[in-house]
């Protein structure tokens, strides 16, 4: 498969999972903690919430002209470089490669719905302990977490093998 095309099917996929997500949520559940679904008791849990700010709200409470800046105009410009990034960088690995696009998808997903709803669709919520517990989050952020978490993997055994090769 030709290397752009891969490229632009794991990006729109990443959006249009995550975009049909947020409407299944939007159209079948009651948003705020009454309408919380339990999937595994209170463990792994559906609650739907709009997210006026950035990752856990941060930024909710800013002027809208900062919330301009910073979570519209500031991530779509570097959304825009780390395509032509992955776009023009044709030795990446197909792991960064895999990461770059899942990043990009979310960060799209979510541009996406601040554009058009003005804020974000979260649902997804994780309780391991009392104290252990995750933030509201959807499938947008999923992907750029796994994003992340696969480029941190890609530059460690890119490391090894460079560290192998030397010895």
């Amino acid at each position: 498969m030709n290397r752009n095309v891969f490229i632009t099917l794991l990006i729109a996929f990443n959006i249009a999972i995550d975009q049909i997500s947020k409407k299944i949520v939007r159209s079948n559940m009651i948003e705020g903690a009454r309408g919380e679904i339990d999937i595994i008791k209170d463990y792994f849990q559906l609650i739907w919430v709009e997210n006026k700010g950035a990752f856990l709200g941060m930024g909710s409470d800013m002027n809208p002209t900062l919330k301009l800046i910073f979570l519209l105009i500031l991530p779509t410009i570097v959304l825009g470089y780390v395509i032509y990034y992955i776009v023009k960088t044709k030795d990446l690995d197909r792991t960064s490669l895999i990461a770059f696009c899942c990043i990009v998808g979310g960060g799209i997903a979510n541009v996406f719905d601040r554009i058009v709803y003005g804020q974000v669709t979260d649902f997804f919520f994780i309780k391991i302990t009392d104290t252990i517990k995750t933030g509201i989050f959807n499938v947008a952020d999923l992907s750029v977490t796994t994003g992340m978490i696969m480029l941190l993997f890609s530059g460690v055994v890119s490391k090894k093998k460079n560290k192998n090769e030397i010895a």
